[in-house]
């Protein structure tokens, strides 16, 4: 998948803004960011149901905007939105969409893989928001996709459900296919992602697997302690001289409330988001 300068505009304001993407064959990629922030209109354009204003745009080889049913039966979609026959048993719904495909997946292994046994003769109507998000799951990967987006899949799921889904991503990436979902739980993109990439404003801040993500921000550590009944604290690369010279200060050799930790994702993604989204000098003009 590669995107170069691609943009949207909603009333003249770019929800979309000169945003470059590339998601590499294979691998899983999650786009983070608030609400707002272009992640839903961009995967929209990927998947060909919504038409960019600018920008250059290859997924599967081809043009999203130009291209026929055999390019979308390489895909497989989980949209924050799903509709099924409220009448139909989950089963049924699985079963009827199986015959659009041709190779699918055996409904018995999808049911499994999401987590509704239980729930195969239950009709859709009666199923919970989270059990409806498993059904669209299912049917996302139904067909063998080389390629699956996912938006925001996980919402609505209670932390069984979670681990299962998460399962379902090892094995559709152990079997070859490329996956880019958004989320908003840190600790999925932290789990699942090869690599995040972070947008804000609708542009892409910065991309980097989980644990790289920052890059200089992940070397600060934070120093904190407690002296004279007042909190204190230092931030310091390299915390070691920080840490001696509070030792060899104590005369007991203790430290009052002595803490050292590194930024965790949350942090990196907190300021990266709050360093896109303060205005510019240019801006504030």
């Amino acid at each position: 998948m590669h995107v170069r300068g691609l943009v949207k505009r909603y009333g003249g304001r770019a929800v979309v803004d000169g945003l470059d993407l590339d998601v590499h064959h294979g691998e899983v990629f999650a786009l983070l960011g608030p609400n707002g922030a272009g992640k839903t209109t961009t995967i929209e354009i990927l998947e060909g149901v919504r038409q960019r204003d600018e920008g250059t745009v290859r997924v599967l080889g081809e043009d999203p905007a130009r291209v026929g049913r055999p390019w979308r039966a390489r895909m497989g979609v989980v949209s924050q939105g799903e509709g099924a026959p409220q009448a139909l048993t989950v089963r049924e719904i699985l079963d009827h969409f199986a015959g659009y495909h041709a190779t699918p997946r055996p409904t018995g292994d999808l049911l499994a893989a999401v987590g509704l046994e239980e729930k195969a003769g239950t009709r859709v109507g009666r199923l919970s928001g989270g059990q409806l998000r498993r059904m669209a799951v299912a049917l996302g990967v139904q067909g063998r996709p080389e390629l699956v987006f996912l938006d925001e899949p996980t919402t609505g799921l209670d932390p069984v459900a979670r681990r299962q889904f998460w399962q379902l991503i090892r094995d559709l990436r152990a079997d070859g296919t490329t996956v880019l979902l958004t989320t908003h739980y840190l600790d999925e993109a932290a789990e699942l992602a090869d690599r995040v990439g972070i947008v804000a404003g609708g542009r892409l801040v910065e991309v980097a697997p989980p644990d790289e993500l920052g890059g200089q921000l992940r070397l600060v550590t934070t120093v904190r302690w407690t002296e004279g009944g007042a909190a204190r604290e230092v931030h310091a690369e390299a915390p070691g001289a920080v840490l001696r010279d509070l030792l060899a200060a104590s005369v007991t050799g203790d430290v009052p409330g002595l803490t050292v930790t590194r930024p965790s994702l949350e942090d990196v993604y907190l300021r990266l988001v709050g360093a896109a989204s303060t205005p510019t000098e240019g801006e504030l003009r």
